[in-house]
C-alpha cells in the first residue's frame, strides 16, 4: 500500500509542477551569492518542514547569509550561482518529506 501511495503521491507532485501549482525551497545565500530550489512539493507545509534540513546542509558548506522564500514555481534552473555567473540545471526530481 505504501508504493501505491508513493507513486499516486509522486504523480500529483509531478501534474502540479507541469502545471506551475507546485511549491518549491527556494534559498539564496550572501556567500556564495548563489540561488537555490528544493522541490516540488505539494503544499507549502511540505516544503516548510523539508526547509530546516537544506537550510543546515547548507550551513555545513559554510554558505552565509541565507534568505529562505517558499512559494509557488516552475524554475528554469535550480541552482543559480551569481558569484560565478553560472546557472546549473540539476535533474528536478521530487522530494518527499524533506528526503534525498
Amino acid at each position: 500500500m505504501t508504493t501505491i501511495w508513493h507513486n499516486l503521491k509522486e504523480s500529483v507532485i509531478n501534474t502540479y509542477n507541469a502545471l506551475g501549482l507546485a511549491w518549491w525551497v527556494e534559498i539564496e545565500t550572501q556567500n556564495p551569492r548563489c540561488t537555490y530550489y528544493f522541490g516540488p512539493f505539494i503544499s507549502s507545509t511540505d516544503a516548510k518542514l523539508a526547509t530546516k534540513g537544506y537550510v543546515e546542509d547548507l550551513e555545513t558548506e559554510g554558505a552565509q547569509g541565507i534568505v529562505v522564500n517558499v512559494k509557488k514555481c516552475k524554475p528554469e534552473n535550480l541552482t543559480i550561482a551569481d558569484d560565478l555567473g553560472e546557472r546549473i540545471d540539476r535533474k528536478v526530481t521530487p522530494v518527499f518529506s524533506g528526503q534525498l
